[in-house]
């Protein structure tokens, strides 16, 4: 009897959704392709941009491209790959140019969209993070303090609206008021704040908690999971869902690397979103021709996708 016990409890854990449950269902890279092999219909589009190039032709094209729901993710890299500018500088005003210019696309695109500033900033590969990959501290300028503060400014550009009523926020997080007189854009955005959910390097100051700019300034709470055979970080993804209870959740990213075909791992991606109400879109990185995290040369993955994840959306 405790066996067959057992066994239901498994076979409930398989059930690739619960019953009126409905999430967005995204991918990185080219939604037609990504269609014809899993026949998903893709609500959301994750599209990287780079830090400076916002001129408006190409920010308008990136945006019309990605309907119907935009996911624009940027960093602090310019189109050379070098880090543009710092925490501290976004913090102190000297990234607004390139922020409005971004909330003005928006305005244009005149649809719902999110915005994924800075993500994966407890990863030492990110400019934005405070510490290198030994654990070393990158300076003032680089710090969680700073970092909160640039994402609280980001947040507010982004969201648009009365500059007297962004000033006083900004003022209220010791930051300089906006250089500008004309109210911004009121925008119908949802900004994701993204962190690991553990840290790299795996330290108590590199915690995503660490990053948290606060309630006020997060619309949506994401991880990124990837599977490279080394085992997926369950355990801290469900760490940081707990974290946040007032927050829909995402994963802004998740994928399967290099030589990877594991359909458990989609699988257990399908049953922990069935099973956690609170999240509301998942982004499948990525969909391209010869890129390694493709699913056109994982036959099984792909079978798993179409059966375990597609039914999420209905």
């Amino acid at each position: 009897m405790r066996k067959l016990l057992v066994l239901a409890a498994l076979a409930a854990l398989l059930i690739p959704a619960e019953a009126g449950a409905s999430i967005l269902l995204g991918v990185e890279g080219s939604k037609s392709r990504f269609n014809d092999l899993t026949n998903q219909a893709t609500d959301v589009n994750l599209d990287f941009i780079t830090w400076g190039v916002h001129k408006q032709t190409y920010m308008d094209n990136t945006l019309a491209a990605a309907k119907p729901i935009p996911a624009l993710s940027f960093g602090t890299v310019n189109k050379y790959g070098n880090e543009a500018i710092t925490p501290a500088q976004i913090a102190n005003g000297k990234g607004d140019r390139v922020l409005i210019d971004i909330a003005q696309a928006l305005d244009r695109f005149g649809n719902f969209a999110y915005v994924r500033p800075y993500a994966e900033m407890n990863g030492h590969w990110n400019p934005y993070c405070a510490y290198n990959s030994n654990g070393s501290y990158r300076g003032a300028s680089h710090s969680t303090k700073s970092f909160r503060r640039a994402f609280r400014r980001t947040y507010l550009i982004v969201h648009g609206g009365s500059v007297t009523n962004i000033n006083a926020k900004l003022v209220a997080s010791r930051m300089p008021k906006l250089d500008r007189t004309k109210n911004l854009p009121t925008n119908d955005v949802k900004v994701i704040w993204n962190p690991q959910g553990f840290g790299s390097p795996d330290l108590k100051g590199n915690s995503a908690d660490a990053y948290y700019p606060g309630d006020n300034y997060v619309d949506v709470v994401a991880n990124d999971l990837y599977d490279y055979g080394r085992g997926v970080e369950w355990a801290a993804n469900l760490d940081l869902y707990r974290a946040h209870t007032g927050k829909p959740y995402a994963i802004g990213e998740w994928g399967l690397g290099p030589g990877i075909d594991h359909p458990d791992f989609v699988q257990k991606m399908a049953n922990f979103v069935a099973s956690h109400a609170r999240v509301k879109m998942i982004i499948y990185y990525r969909s391209q021709n010869g890129s390694t995290f493709d699913l056109s040369s994982k036959p099984k993955s792909r079978a798993a996708y179409k059966r375990y994840i597609l039914p999420l959306a209905n």
